[in-house]
This record gives C-alpha cells, sequence and structure tokens, in this order.
C-alpha cells in the first residue's frame, strides 16, 4: 500500500479498538488522553496505555495523533497543558489535533517540531483560514465536513498544506465549533467535549406565525455520512488523510469500517496510478458498511449539494446495525486475532564458543551474544528443542516466518539461557525499530509583526455601549439614544443586491448621530460568500467604516490582508465565536491583528474575572445563537423559497427556538428560546475591566429595541436607582453556572 499518497486516519476510543484498528488496516489512529480531548465521555487512554499505543503503531509504521482540541481556560491553559504533553511528545507523539489557539501558541513554543492539526472544531472552510492556520505554524488542517471537493482544491492549490477530511461516519448538524445548543441547555458544551447531542432529539416545527406544520420529526438529526464511491476523486483533489469518525463506536464497528476502506483506498490509489481501469464498491461491501451501522441509511450530501432533505433522517436518530455474523467475523478476525511481525532469525550454538543470534526486520539487523556454549555430559540438546524454545514470541510483538539454526550436534544449553537470548534479541530489535519513528518537523514560519492595538480602552468611569442590528427598521430607533457609540450592521440585514446603497445610507446616518459605524461580517466565509465580498468589503472601507466585526478564520485573515494592501486604519473587532478562553489565545489574536475581541459566552463571572479584559467586550443582551448550519430547517420540513424568514422549533418542553434562514449565503442559525439579560450586572462586570457592554438585537420589534436600550441608559446614568427589568423571561446565560 502507498502511503505517500492518502493516509486512511481511524477513531480508537480504547487500547483494544486502537489494535483492533491496527490490524485491520489503519495507518494512523487518533486517540483522547485523559485530559483535553473533545469526546470526555469515551474510555481514554491513560499515560501507560498511550505509550503501549505509540509503540505499537511504530513498531508497525503507523502513526498515532491525540486530541488535544478542546478549548482550555486560563488554569487549565497555564499549569497543565505543557505537563499533560511532555510525557507523550518524549515518547514519539506524531502529531496532536488542536482547537484553542492558546494552545497552538504553546504548543509552538514548547515543541517546536511536534506537527499541529487543527481541528474541525476550528470551522475552516476556506483558502484564507487555512493559509492563517499555516501561518501559526499548523501543519495540517482538518477541513469541515460541509465543504465540496472544488472548495477543498482550492485549499490545496493555493495554500499547499495537508489536508485531512472526514470520509465516513456520523455528522454534526452544526459546523463544528460553532454549536453552543448542548452547553445551553444542560451545561454539556461541544467546545470541552461533552456534547449531549439534543441534536437527535425530535422536533416540531412551526411557521412564522407559530402555526404548527411538522410534528416531532428528527429535524437536527444528519444521516450518517459515507464517501468510499469518491476516493479516487477525494485524491485527486487533493486531500491527504481520510478520517473516520466513531471514538465512542465499538471496536467490532472501527476495525469493520477501516478494513472495507483499506481495501477500496488501495484500489483507488492503484486507479489514480492508473494500474487499473474504474474503481467501483460492490454491492456487498457497500451493505457492509451498512449493516455495521447507519442513521436511516448514508448520505454523500455535502459532496453534492449544499444542504436537502434527504440528508437528514427526519423518522428516527439512533445508529443502527445488525448484529450476528458479521460482528463475530470481525471480532475474530480484527479485535481476538493478534497481528505479528514477521521476522527472521539465526541462532549459532558451537561448543566452546559464544552462542549468537542474529533477528532481521527489512533492514534492520539485531546481534547478540550470550554464554559459551557447553559440551553435553549428558543428553545433547536437540535441534527441535531449539526451535521450539526460539519460537515462543507470543509475548512480543514478533514471530519468525524464518528461522535458521547452526549448532552442533554435541552441546548443552539450559533453557534459561535460550530463552533470555531470545528476549535480548527480541527487545533489542524492538527498540532499534522504535528509534527515530515519530515525524518531527522544521517550521520556518513568517515573520509577523506585533499589532498595537487601535481600539481605546476607555477609562473605567466611562462605558461604551454597543448595539448589533440585524434589521435595518430598527436602526433610527437606535440611532436616537444618545448612548448608544456604536452601531454594528449586520451583514444578513442586507439583500446583496442593493447591499452596498443601502450601507452607505445607515453609514450616513450613524455618523450624522456621532456614532461609529462597524460592519458584521457573515457568520461562515465559504468560497462563494467571499468571492462576493471581496468585491464588496473595499467599497465599504472607502465609506468611511470604522471597522469588521469577524466571525471566523477566513475573514480574519482576509480582512487583515485588505487593511494591509489598501493601506488603511480600522478596528477589527472578533466576535464571541472567535474563541478566546484565555490569555494565551487573547495575546495570539492580538498579535496577529485583532484590536477587540467579545469576552466567549460559556465562561462564568469567575472565569471572566481572571482574563486579561483589556480591549474586550461582552454581550448582555440579546438571543444567543446556538447552531450555524449549512443545512435549512425551513428547506427540510416546508422548502425553499429564497426567502428569508423566522420559523421556530418546539421541543419536548413546549420551549421554541427562533430559526433564520440566511439565504444569500445559504445558511441557518437556530436561537436559544431566551434573551440572555446582564444589564443589571454591568457594575459588576465593569470591575472586571470590560467597560463595552454589547445589545444584540435579531428577533425584537422597534418597541423592545426601544425599551432595552432606554433601560441600559438608565442604569449607566442613575446605577443607585434600581430599574425594573423590562424582559418578562430572560436568561443569565453561562454568567453564573459556566461548563465544566
Amino acid at each position: 500500500m502507498n502511503r505517500n499518497i492518502m493516509e486512511l486516519l481511524a477513531p480508537a476510543g480504547s487500547l483494544d479498538i486502537f489494535k483492533a484498528v491496527i490490524r485491520a488496516g489503519a495507518d494512523a489512529v487518533y486517540v483522547g488522553g485523559s485530559a483535553f480531548g473533545a469526546r470526555a465521555y469515551a474510555n481514554n487512554f491513560t499515560e501507560e496505555e498511550m505509550f503501549e499505543a505509540i509503540d505499537y503503531a511504530h513498531i508497525r509504521n503507523r502513526k498515532v495523533y491525540m486530541t488535544v482540541n478542546t478549548l482550555m481556560k486560563n488554569r487549565e491553559i497555564k499549569e497543565e497543558l505543557v505537563d499533560f504533553l511532555r510525557p507523550y511528545y518524549e515518547h514519539g507523539l506524531d502529531a496532536v489535533i488542536v482547537q484553542d489557539l492558546g494552545a497552538i501558541d504553546i504548543i509552538r513554543k514548547e515543541f517546536p517540531d511536534l506537527p499541529i492539526h487543527s481541528s474541525t472544531q476550528t470551522t475552516v472552510t476556506g483558502v484564507e483560514g487555512a493559509k492563517f492556520m499555516k501561518n501559526l505554524g499548523v501543519t495540517r488542517v482538518v477541513t469541515a465536513r460541509e465543504m465540496d471537493l472544488s472548495e477543498i482544491k482550492r485549499i490545496q492549490d493555493e495554500v499547499g498544506i495537508e489536508i485531512e477530511t472526514f470520509v465516513h461516519g456520523a455528522l454534526c448538524y452544526c459546523y463544528s465549533g460553532q454549536c453552543l445548543l448542548s452547553s445551553i441547555l444542560g451545561g454539556r458544551s461541544g467546545n470541552r467535549g461533552r456534547c449531549a447531542q439534543p441534536c437527535r432529539l425530535p422536533y416540531s416545527v412551526l411557521d412564522n406565525k407559530k402555526e404548527e406544520y411538522v410534528r416531532d420529526k428528527f429535524v437536527l438529526s444528519p444521516k450518517d455520512q459515507a464517501l468510499i464511491e469518491y476516493l479516487p476523486q477525494m485524491i485527486e483533489h487533493g486531500i491527504f488523510s481520510l478520517k473516520i469518525e466513531g471514538r465512542m463506536k465499538q471496536a467490532t464497528y472501527a476495525a469493520g469500517v477501516v478494513s472495507v476502506y483499506r481495501k477500496y483506498l488501495d484500489k483507488a490509489i492503484e486507479y489514480y496510478e492508473g494500474g487499473i481501469e474504474s474503481y467501483k464498491v460492490s454491492k456487498e461491501d457497500y451493505q457492509m458498511l451498512m449493516d455495521l451501522g447507519n442513521r436511516c441509511g448514508f448520505t454523500d450530501g455535502y459532496l453534492r449539494e449544499h444542504n436537502g432533505k434527504d440528508m437528514i433522517t427526519i423518522s428516527k436518530p439512533n445508529h443502527e446495525k445488525t448484529k450476528g455474523q458479521l460482528q463475530d467475523l470481525i471480532t475474530a478476525k480484527y479485535v481476538d486475532k493478534e497481528e505479528y511481525i514477521p521476522i527472521k532469525g539465526k541462532l549459532f550454538l558451537h561448543k566452546n564458543a559464544e552462542a549468537f543470534i542474529e533477528v532481521k526486520k527489512d533492514d534492520i539487523t539485531v546481534n547478540i551474544h550470550g554464554n559459551i556454549v557447553d559440551v553435553a555430559q549428558n543428553r545433547p540438546l536437540l535441534q527441535e528443542d531449539v526451535r521450539k524454545r526460539m519460537n515462543k514470541t507470543k509475548d512480543t510483538p514478533f514471530c519468525f516466518e524464518s528461522f535458521e539454526i547452526d549448532m552442533d550436534d554435541d552441546i548443552f544449553v539450559p533453557n534459561g539461557v535460550l530463552n533470555h537470548l531470545r528476549r535480548d534479541a527480541l527487545d533489542a530489535l524492538k527498540e532499534k525499530m522504535l528509534q527515530n519513528k515519530a515525524e518531527r518537523i522544521e517550521l520556518s514560519l513568517p515573520v509577523t509583526e506585533n499589532q498595537e492595538s487601535k481600539a481605546e480602552n476607555k477609562s473605567s468611569n466611562e462605558f461604551n455601549i454597543i448595539c448589533s442590528i440585524e434589521d435595518r427598521k430598527v436602526l433610527d430607533s437606535v440611532l436616537k439614544h444618545e448612548m448608544v457609540n456604536d452601531i454594528y450592521l449586520e451583514s444578513v440585514a442586507y439583500a446583496k443586491a442593493s447591499l452596498l446603497e443601502e450601507i452607505k445610507e445607515d453609514i450616513s446616518k450613524i455618523k450624522k448621530s456621532n456614532k461609529k459605524a462597524y460592519f458584521v461580517l457573515p457568520a461562515i466565509f465559504r468560497y462563494n460568500t467571499s468571492k462576493s465580498y471581496k468585491n464588496i468589503i473595499p467599497s465599504i472601507v472607502n465609506m468611511n467604516i470604522d471597522g469588521f466585526v469577524v466571525k471566523n478564520y477566513e475573514e480574519f485573515q482576509y480582512i487583515l490582508t485588505i487593511k494591509k494592501e489598501l493601506n488603511v486604519d480600522f478596528i477589527v473587532i472578533l466576535d464571541h465565536n472567535m474563541y478566546t478562553y484565555n490569555d494565551f489565545s487573547i495575546n495570539e489574536f492580538t498579535k496577529k491583528g485583532a484590536d477587540i475581541v467579545t469576552v466567549p459566552i460559556e465562561l462564568n463571572k469567575k472565569e471572566i474575572s481572571q482574563r486579561v479584559n483589556d480591549n474586550s467586550e461582552m454581550i448582555i443582551y440579546g438571543y444567543y445563537g446556538l447552531m450555524t448550519s449549512a443545512q435549512c430547517v425551513k428547506k427540510t420540513t416546508f422548502g425553499c423559497d429564497k426567502k428569508k424568514t423566522v420559523t421556530y422549533l418546539k421541543d419536548r418542553y413546549n420551549k421554541l427556538f427562533p430559526v433564520k434562514n440566511y439565504c444569500d449565503e445559504c445558511y441557518n442559525v437556530i436561537y436559544n428560546t431566551l434573551p440572555v439579560y446582564l444589564l443589571d450586572k454591568v457594575d459588576e462586570i465593569k470591575k472586571m475591566n470590560i467597560n463595552r457592554f454589547r445589545l444584540n438585537f435579531t428577533i425584537e420589534s422597534k418597541l423592545d429595541v426601544d425599551k432595552i436600550i432606554a433601560e441600559m441608559e438608565k442604569r449607566v446614568k442613575k446605577p443607585s436607582e434600581k430599574a425594573a427589568i423590562s424582559v418578562n423571561d430572560f436568561t443569565r446565560g453561562h454568567y453564573k453556572r459556566g461548563v465544566e
């Protein structure tokens, strides 16, 4: 098999599964250690098991990647991360998979030659995001599952970074890294590896008049993905690593799926190299994948279309498999059966000379000398007894495929001496085979000048009130409030056809009101979106815009490039989903060019107070976006009419979640049932060195907007007076409880 063309990457939630997937043909395995992994409820590896796994893989010329892909709080990243990683690094770990920007920074500094793979949780969806990661020192990007082959090919052509893509297994409804549904509903954060999968529950769908038209269907539950029929195209489009999902799955599933993909990856490589005329997956092998586990069948949807009803389970969400003979066969072949490495050996036993053994694997040879061989006084040593003794290798990784014995007839060697000779030889061979097995790299990173923040860090006696609006109709209501300083104009408030004209009008209004105007870029910045905005953004810059709010790495990289190319100065603000859980990530973003960062909404009061909050702002009112998805609730249930509207999901507790479909960029945002309300906590928050307070308006009426801003102003002007809370029902979000 040619591992230089494409790698088959398998999951393992335990040491037994790890060994099974390697026997089934995996080139590399990704696993979680005892901390920082995005599958906190898997049977993650102890330190001893990790060492054994690394050795098991390396002696078989396979690789091990460790998931360190949770977002990290200050204490964890400062006190635990380096000590946690060091023993695995020293033992030969091949790479780490990382989400947190602060963690990338620390790993680069502490372990500069250790490869880093950016997790799919970083939501890399295009060229600019991949460039940003490469400039950080990331050696491989794991692309968002929603990308099609042409988008991936652009990354390969324009960035030249190693690409890893999911090929089989469960799909999230949400863009990975952009989901807060489990976190807000039950405190189990997907960003911290504890997702409770509320997307697999039934929901009713209501129209914009809150009239029900779908009852109790699994509208957020995607089918499992199976891309086995596309392997030759994936090679052609520059994908190097094929990732199978399933660290929570059983050994029979993981090993069985790997065995099928191993078979067809070898065929795809042969086809790619011109060794065979066609590539086709047999019905029997496809059925085998179905029998190992599926959700209402499989989908290959994201390679064919952007979204669709046929990609969603609708009727049931559970992962089904066929029990019986197939499971038993896989267990016998890969799980219970040990795989030994074939080696060659020679043994020389001649009287009055040192015993001598040579063992060999490919071009690696080990020679071991033993004691002087004695002349037999009674019964001489028989060759068949020596061979039996030498073949007792089951407690080692090896078995002899050939073993030559050159010995005299009248000699005697104690069994203990023969055992010792064999053990020493095989231990030495293992040690030699493990030397220098870990992949280590030499990085030449671009020199980045430290950026000095252009944002005003107002004195502790001042407030900066920001209003973010998704509806142009409420702009006049916002502008009449003198204390509002900054207006964030959300891109979704504008139709593409009239965007520049309307933006110009709104910026003019804002400037006349002596306020600052910022443009908020879309939640997702994939190729078609970026293509259109690259024609729009320079024009917005020329309208004297004060800055941009970015929500992903693609936008951040592009906006930094625009600043440099146009030689203009404006403020760059990172939204809350450009996660700054810890001071290291804040520092790294700031060095790259961010002027203001938004406090992540999963941090509680204590954790926020422990952050470096200079030039941070905080959302203190608004409906949190809980999911950003390429799928569309309206299209799945009602049909696509290309009209932006608000629909609602109703859960089993009769709570309503507003859903907005943003048709220009073709993504959905599912909002929380209640707005977060922290207006009465501003004095408390201010003591944390935060003086920028954002009000997010998404589905509110003009009257609602007026009431909220007026209440905020009253609290600022007369903090000693207890203002009434104008919202009937609200949530504190994570301000009090936080996440594990």
